[in-house]
């Protein structure tokens, strides 16, 4: 999708069956505006949809992952209480949806600058990957306004309340050996061993039976966002699996000692 000249960009590449979904903004550390948010929450619906797909990436251009949202377009956008209310429920929220809502599993790769808007979209992801060298944070308190409820979901399940509040609170910008110990990242890598990282992570994902990987992302936030025990329907959907081709294939590779190919089926 290309946005309005001087908006930035999301771009996608698919190779194979993994897609990666790039965030560009050049010049602002890819903040991301508006339009990106759009973009960005059309891009993941669209991804979700393709059924041949196995894994997808998110990173930044340019050397950052993200730089928040586009302060430049706050007095435009954010003017007062209905535009603030309208920018993060109808823009912001239903991308960073989109992303947690992806039927394939989702990796972070994070190099550089990964704060605000960055850190919320990251938080969304399954995996993140960071270079030993990001940064992190939202020092958003500076800017006199609070993290928006849809928002805070992300780093409140990765890293519970009283992290939350910290990164909130103080508004520092901090390393990702320390983003690790706070939940924040799944692995830290030296910078000359993400890509090398990442290769090899999506590999794994992309060897795994396609639906066991789905009914894992739903039966995790099923059973994270409600503790009401599963419906009769809901068990059946988990089990779902069990009459499809990939399930034996995988079981017989075991018991004969190979690799199983999975077709998604």
């Amino acid at each position: 999708m290309k946005p309005e000249p001087g908006a930035g960009c999301v771009h996608v590449r698919v190779e194979g069956v993994v897609a990666t979904v790039t965030l560009d903004h050049p010049g602002r550390l890819n903040a991301i505006t508006v339009a990106m948010w759009h973009a960005l929450a059309e891009t993941f619906g669209r991804l979700s949809a393709d059924r041949a797909l196995r894994c997808v990436v998110v990173r930044g251009a340019g050397g950052n992952f993200a730089a928040g949202a586009d302060i430049r377009e706050f007095p435009r956008v954010r003017a007062d209480l209905d535009s603030v209310m309208a920018y993060h429920r109808r823009t912001i929220a239903p991308a960073l949806r989109a992303v947690s809502d992806c039927i394939h599993p989702v990796v972070a790769a994070i190099e550089g600058v990964c704060v605000g808007g960055g850190l919320e979209i990251a938080s969304r992801c399954d995996l993140r990957l960071a270079a030993r060298g990001a940064r992190f944070g939202a020092p958003i308190n500076r800017l006199g306004f609070p993290m928006a409820p849809d928002e805070m979901r992300g780093l409140l399940d990765l890293a519970g309340r009283a992290a939350t509040l910290e990164i909130l609170l103080e508004g520092r910008v901090f390393g990702a050996d320390e983003a690790q110990v706070k939940g924040l990242l799944t692995r830290v890598v030296d910078a000359d061993a993400l890509e090398t990282e990442l290769a090899a992570t999506t590999a794994r994902l992309c060897a795994g039976a396609p639906l066991a990987a789905r009914l894992n992302k739903w039966t995790a936030a099923r059973l994270a966002c409600d503790p009401s025990p599963l419906g009769d329907d809901e068990w059946r959907a988990c089990f779902a699996y069990a009459d499809g081709a990939d399930h034996r294939r995988g079981v017989q590779a075991f018991l004969q000692g190979t690799d199983p190919v999975f077709t998604g089926e």
